[in-house]
């Protein structure tokens, strides 16, 4: 994960929300991703399938094609590291004050030796959120077991804001933070801002940029992210 962009998010932030897809319905991202650092960039593309299996739950897929792109070196690509999580919101906002819902992920070991972890991972996490006119702010954070060589368990957690600035644009802003998840790595925090914009009720642009903030030399100096949201 260290240059290939932040896996975890709930697009085009890399926080997530406990808001799961609407029952019956499916969201499905066409994304772009990326980040780059003093060594090299990597970057990611593919689909993010979501589907709303009850209510209150939703299954996804993440399948992505990693590109890694050091300064010294050839670039290499391949199948990385298949996801496969499901979010179950169990407090409602309107009982609670809160929405908040646990999304457990599995990353499943890279189809290809150039990219990815060559082992799974497991983030287990907790987001919480809430709306008020027209403004949303969401966050929390979790650990990921991750243990296959030199990798180590870490822990994450990041806070969004967002606000709706017309009737078809979202502004918001967050701030991320990760523990090192090499043996012998460094932590890393980062800001961004990101954009959602619908076209229409099934077609939603998103876009996401942010610097690096904490130990910049050895985790990651940018980041991005853009992708198409077919929702029906």
């Amino acid at each position: 994960m260290a240059l290939a962009c932040p896996a975890l998010a709930g697009p085009p932030f890399v926080t997530d929300d406990p808001q799961p897809t609407d029952a019956g319905h499916f969201e499905i991202y066409a994304f772009a991703q990326g980040a780059g650092g003093q060594d090299g960039a990597g970057a990611s593309f593919g689909i993010d399938f979501n589907y709303g299996a009850a209510p209150d739950l939703q299954l996804t897929a993440v399948l992505p094609i990693e590109t890694d792109m050091p300064k010294q070196g050839p670039s290499v690509s391949g199948l990385g590291n298949i996801e496969l999580a499901a979010k179950y919101k169990f407090l409602h906002q309107e009982d609670f004050g809160w929405d908040v819902a646990v999304f457990p992920r599995v990353f499943l070991p890279s189809a290809s030796k150039a990219v990815g972890d060559q082992h799974a991972s497991l983030l287990l996490p907790l987001w919480a959120g809430r709306d008020w006119g027209q403004w949303s702010t969401f966050g929390g954070g979790g650990c990921v077991l991750n243990r296959g060589g030199d990798a180590q368990d870490y822990c994450l957690a990041g806070w969004a804001l967002t606000r709706h600035v017309l009737p078809n644009l979202t502004l918001g802003a967050e701030l991320v933070h990760q523990s090192a998840d090499v043996k012998g790595g460094r932590a890393s925090t980062g800001a961004g801002a990101g954009l959602i914009y619908d076209f229409n009720e099934n077609l939603h642009l998103l876009a996401y940029a942010g610097p690096g903030l904490q130990n910049t030399a050895e985790t990651q100096k940018y980041s991005w992210y853009s992708s198409l949201l077919f929702t029906f």
